[in-house]
């Protein structure tokens, strides 16, 4: 396939076009009282959605430099979402505002690359100010309060602070759809993995197939077992200490 190739002004407004229209879909959603967007599937009932990154994936452009544009915000947002987990509205926000005030100051004859490693000091400053006045969210209350503001919904947001109030900040929180009505709270002591035994007979309880075992040693290990003699060694000490 042939490759079409594009300079200067021209190649610049295809791509503020396609961010512009992918930034604008999303913005809506922005702060505590931003509003939703529907989202059509080609299956199924369409999605309501308030979340900038599932907005953001869900927008393809036919016109080929406004793809490529809004796929540039989607990588802003995308990585937002995996290193903070939240923000993405925000941070497609904050793309669109840099686009526009970079691409008026190289039409009025700045320095593109002078201009990158101003927003570079820009951001080291901005970021700096923010970690100074960042306050540690610690108190049940507090995480109830936050967890409330981004779920939209005070209930689950009381339900996350209780989970965090369990497990501590070092335990795992999973969150799963359930098939009844209502929220509901599990709590699993020690740690649990997703997994059968691999033989029937590790079972204590042929019945209910439950392994029910009192302070038995635990083997960890980060390699591949591919033969019993690979054990035989630790087993013979276990043995003997009794």
């Amino acid at each position: 396939m042939a490759k079409i190739i594009a300079f200067d002004e021209e190649a610049r407004r295809g791509l503020e076009r396609g961010m512009n229209q992918l930034a604008d879909a999303v913005k809506v959603t922005l702060g505590p009282k931003g509003r939703n967007v529907v989202l059509e599937k080609k299956w199924g009932a369409p999605t309501i959605t308030n979340d900038g990154v599932s907005i953001a994936k869900e927008i393809e452009l036919e016109d080929a430099y406004e793809k490529i544009g809004a796929e540039l915000v989607k990588e802003v947002a995308k990585k937002t979402d995996d290193v903070a987990g939240d923000g993405t509205t925000t941070a497609t926000v904050l793309a669109q505002a840099l686009v526009k005030e970079g691409l008026r100051n190289v039409a009025a004859g700045a320095n593109p690359m002078a201009l990158k490693r101003g927003i570079e000091k820009a951001v080291e400053a901005v970021s700096a100010q923010l970690l100074e006045q960042a306050k540690d969210v610690e108190t049940k209350e507090q995480i109830a309060s936050t967890a409330s503001i981004s779920a939209a919904d005070t209930q689950i947001g009381e339900l996350i602070a209780e989970a965090m109030d369990k497990v501590g900040k070092e335990g795992v929180i999973t969150v799963e759809e359930s098939q009844t009505f209502g929220l509901e709270l599990e709590l699993t002591e020690g740690m649990r993995f997703d997994k059968g035994y691999i033989s029937p007979y590790f079972a204590t309880d042929m019945e209910r197939m439950e392994a029910s075992l009192d302070d038995p040693y635990i083997l960890i290990v980060n390699s591949k077992i591919s033969s019993v003699k690979d054990l035989l060694p630790l087993l013979e000490k276990v043995m003997q200490s009794g």
